[in-house]
């Protein structure tokens, strides 16, 4: 039986029409024209509907669409003011949201401020329960609302109200598409999702209001196109692939794609193409690129014929990766299949993965807003064109790297900076795996072994551009590109008339993000939304006094610019004691002297006797 992706996922809804378009802002999309009442109409109906029509060629029998009424509407007699009224229901969610951004505890969030607040993300705002309200772009920052918070609705376990297509329910335009008319609504503003197979879309829902001016919106869907969803692989604690990663600077960062094969039915051939742009502190590896196709009969790897990469693009993409036919692939490998379950076809998952480096340039922007890498799809919207001649694309899906920076200062226990203090870093407590750096003007960059050749250069021989790290005149040096985790940090030489530290200083880096590490919304990496906290610790043993010293020391940090502060101290040191040096000089004298004499006397005497031999003789 086929693998079963069920799970409701928000999908962006092309809102055709808002008669009676409201003060709040809605995604742009195409539109079904419907003529707009004055604004003093108001039509006499108690319910409202909402008409959901299939693009051509494509049906919506069985398609599941969810609805959650999040405001109540009520239009002023003239039709000159609307006004909204949260729904409990739903309110908690609005809240925490509106909250965070105004700096207000969630339980304390006026619904006023709810709507005031949405309103400041409306472009176009204009007066009147039926005044035309213009569209807010597919990347604007009601867009992304739109989507967090259909993200913390479901965080909140929030559910709405859910609508079937049926053979039965469905009717014919005149154009033969299908239409989904969901009836007996009462007034409100809805936002509103499609429930589909496909894992984890990654696209804002639509908000549709209805009330007596406007008791009948209608909406045009993509369905059956291809969503995209971005991934970064975390290699700390297991986290394996989700949005937000931290590494060291020349380290393998893995990417990944993660999409399903449209239904391609009535497509001559069908064009497929990733369109990735990359932060310039991240380098792609083209020879990384790997596309598999798989479900539960087969698994199928691309052959490098199959695909090309593109890296001569302009500023807004850094690179493509093209399939120029994939339902020539699809129908090649799966035509067995083909044959014996046509209608269950289509669907295969595919996953795209490839590795960038974390470069040089991350050391000028450690900490927050992080190293974003940002990817769309670009597919064939429209069979009539083989494939080739008209293409769409999904809305961009970010993920996000970090990387922090350790500063040292060197002093001594009267707090005079001490150069010349030499260190060197490792990442096991036995200093064997030495984490190597290289001089830059801005501090010490870390050279990840990934750049020289991965695991197998554990224990290797030393870079030739590693250097060992010294403290300068005023003892301050800095070590930039650190991922979070454990470090050994071991002084190798003190500076003169100082006993170096005898063991490594333990250190610990600990970077905590967001709970849910699978929504990340572009621009979350300058706010505690993604990077939450950055705290460090440092375990320092020192021989003094006939005693080993050792403590534990919280460090200060900087989660802005991603820095931890560390201070590295030598105790100036006594002199030996002396064993009474004048007593022992004025013996020392007193003995040459009784020396000198007594040779003088010895020297009289024999003289004496010499003379008096001579005196005999004679």
């Amino acid at each position: 039986m086929r693998y079963l992706r069920n799970r409701i996922v928000a999908v962006t809804l092309l809102i055709s029409l808002l008669t009676g378009a409201s003060a709040l802002p809605c995604p742009i999309q195409k539109a079904v024209a419907k003529e707009k009442p004055n604004s003093h109409d108001v039509v006499d109906t108690e319910t409202a509907s909402i008409t959901i029509v299939a693009n051509e060629g494509q049906s919506l029998i069985g398609k599941q669409f969810e609805l959650f009424k999040l405001f109540d509407t009520e239009n002023a007699t003239g039709g000159e003011s609307v006004n909204y009224t949260l729904n409990p229901k739903y309110a908690p969610a609005l809240k925490k949201l509106v909250g965070f951004q105004l700096d207000i505890e969630a339980d304390k969030v006026h619904e006023y401020q709810v709507i005031d607040y949405i309103q400041t993300l409306n472009h176009y705002q204009v007066e009147g329960a039926s005044t035309k309200q213009e569209n807010e772009g597919r990347y604007s920052a009601y867009r992304y609302f739109l989507e967090e918070l259909r993200a913390e609705m479901k965080i909140q376990g929030m559910a709405g109200e859910i609508y079937t297509a049926t053979a039965e329910n469905i009717v014919m335009a005149n154009n033969g598409q299908e239409m989904f008319v969901i009836e007996d609504l009462k007034y409100g503003y809805y936002l509103t999702d499609e429930v589909t197979e496909n894992d984890g879309l990654h696209q804002a829902s639509a908000l549709i209001m209805v009330n007596t001016s406007n008791p009948d919106a209608l909406i045009n869907i993509k369905s059956d196109y291809p969503q995209l969803i971005k991934k970064i692989h975390e290699d700390d604690n297991n986290v394996g692939w989700n949005d937000i990663a931290d590494y060291e600077i020349g380290q393998t960062v893995p990417y990944q794609y993660k999409t399903f094969v449209p239904n391609m039915s009535g497509y001559h051939s069908y064009y497929f193409a990733f369109h990735d742009k990359m932060d310039r502190a991240l380098s792609f590896d083209e020879n990384s690129v790997k596309i598999e196709i798989f479900d539960d009969w087969k698994h199928y790897i691309l052959s490098e014929d199959e695909y090309r990469v593109i890296t001569e693009l302009d500023e807004d993409t850094s690179f493509k990766i093209e399939i120029n036919d994939l339902k020539r692939i699809v129908d090649r490998e799966w035509s067995e299949e083909l044959n014996d379950n046509r209608e269950a076809f289509y669907g295969q998952q595919i996953i795209a993965t490839y590795n960038a480096t974390l470069n040089d340039n991350a050391s000028f922007d450690t900490g927050r807003p992080g190293f974003e890498n940002t990817v769309r799809l670009e597919f064939s919207n429209d069979p009539d064109f083989d494939g080739q001649g008209k293409t769409g694309f999904t809305p961009w899906d970010t993920v996000v790297c970090f990387t922090f920076k350790l500063n040292v200062s060197k002093i001594n226990n009267y707090n005079k900076p001490l150069e010349n203090a030499k260190f060197r870093l490792y990442s096991d407590e036995d200093c064997e795996n030495e984490v190597f750096v290289k001089e830059a003007d801005n501090g010490y960059i870390v050279i990840n072994r990934d750049s020289l050749g991965g695991s197998d250069h554990i224990g290797g021989t030393e870079p030739d551009e590693a250097v060992e790290m010294r403290s300068n005149e005023d003892g301050l040096f800095s070590i930039i590109g650190l991922d979070s985790g454990t470090y050994y940090l071991k002084e190798t030489d003190s500076p003169d008339g100082y006993r170096e530290l005898e063991n490594p200083i333990v250190l610990n880096v600990n970077a905590t993000y967001t709970s849910n590490r699978n929504v990340y919304v572009q621009g979350d990496g300058a706010t505690n939304k993604a990077l939450s906290t950055l705290t460090s610790s440092a375990h320092i043993k020192e021989f003094l006094d006939l005693n080993w010293d050792s403590k534990n020391e919280p460090l200060v940090t900087d989660i802005e610019d991603g820095s931890v502060n560390l201070t590295v101290i030598n105790t100036v040191l006594k002199q030996l004691p002396a064993t009474g040096v004048t007593n022992g000089l004025m013996i020392f004298g007193i003995g040459i002297t009784l020396a000198t004499t007594s040779i003088a006397l010895m020297l009289v005497k024999k003289k004496k006797r010499i003379k008096c031999d001579e005196t005999k003789t004679e």
